[in-house]
């Protein structure tokens, strides 16, 4: 039994100081039912989400983070911890090596390129092969996919099952897909993943939003909004990397580019979304048309791999080595 004058351990969002059981229930409406989501809030967006007083949210926030483990660690800790990162394979040889083995999980990974260049097939055959048992390269999970183009085909997925061996019915049961038509209902469909996650117990390994600026280039136009659009997805991109560390998932979104009229030589295409899109990113591919179905993959940012390409093609079975 605890004594009078030892501090209450704090296990859970009711045991926080100036947290009563209305605040609670406001708390998991907005999401924040666990001490680590609050643990890394800021005091304004919890006080606006659960009414509260900006002093109690400071306070809350001060005691989740002394409950948690948010500290420093050594770097021995870290590379035990990367032991836990899953791959998927793309069904390139060359591809995987690209990306160090596969598309990993704890990460975003991101393909821009023109219209064509194979960014929306890559992400299918992703989300065809997540669902593979790990020894044939996949995470053995379900897959989440938020389309914001119109562009995700049942009959595309099922032609890459059948390739593969695989039922095509339970491929696609396997894969929720949602339909985005403004940047706000991207952002949300992005949260409802946390949702699947938590109260649906779905086993979410790979979470695709297919593109990620779409929506935000046709919501905010003009450069007086450019300041507001580039806050939200800062928020919308943070929040995609919180579910790929706190759920060991892997994050795959396309992107695409525009035209530099002032680039006299080299590439003049560069991807949309400015530095915050380009920094947020773990992995940053650009995919290139070349003769045929072939298709170039360029690595141009990782953590940890070196700049590289590797050639793969686009067919019926689909992403093959050319």
């Amino acid at each position: 039994m605890a004594k009078k004058d030892e501090p209450k351990q704090i296990e859970k969002i009711e045991d926080l100081p100036g947290i009563g059981s209305t605040t609670v229930d406001k708390l998991r409406e907005a999401g924040y039912d666990d001490l680590m989501s609050i643990a890394v809030a800021t005091p304004a967006l919890l006080a606006d989400a659960a009414d509260l007083a900006k002093a109690t949210a400071i306070k809350a926030i001060t005691e989740a983070r002394k409950s948690m483990e948010m500290g420093f660690k050594t770097g021995a800790d870290l590379e035990t911890s990367r032991l836990q990162v899953g791959k998927i394979t793309t069904s390139s040889e060359e591809l995987d090596k690209l990306f160090g083995g596969g598309v990993e999980t704890g990460g975003i990974t991101e393909c821009f390129g023109e219209f064509g260049s194979g960014k929306s097939q890559i992400g299918f055959q992703l989300a065809v092969n997540a669902q593979l048992p790990k020894d044939k390269g996949g995470l053995g999970g379900k897959v989440a996919f938020i389309d914001t183009e119109g562009t995700f085909r049942p009959e595309r997925i099922k032609q890459l099952a059948e390739a593969k061996g695989l039922d095509p019915k339970k491929i696609l049961k396997n894969i929720l897909v949602a339909r985005a038509f403004s940047s706000d209902h991207q952002m949300l469909l992005s949260e409802k993943v946390e949702e699947l996650i938590k109260k649906q117990n779905e086993s979410v390994k790979l979470v695709i939003v297919d593109s990620i600026m779409s929506l935000f280039r046709s919501d905010y136009v003009g450069r007086g909004t450019l300041a507001d659009r580039q806050q939200k997805i800062n928020r919308h991109i943070h929040f995609l990397q919180k579910l790929a560390d706190k759920y060991n998932l892997a994050v795959y979104i396309t992107n695409q580019v525009m035209a530099r009229p002032d680039i006299f030589f080299g590439n003049p295409t560069t991807p949309v979304g400015g530095h915050i899109i380009g920094h947020a990113s773990t992995y940053r591919v650009y995919l290139r048309k070349s003769k045929g179905d072939k298709r170039i993959a360029r690595l141009i940012d990782s953590p940890h791999l070196p700049e590289g390409e590797a050639v793969f093609k686009v067919t019926i079975k689909g992403v093959e080595d050319a």
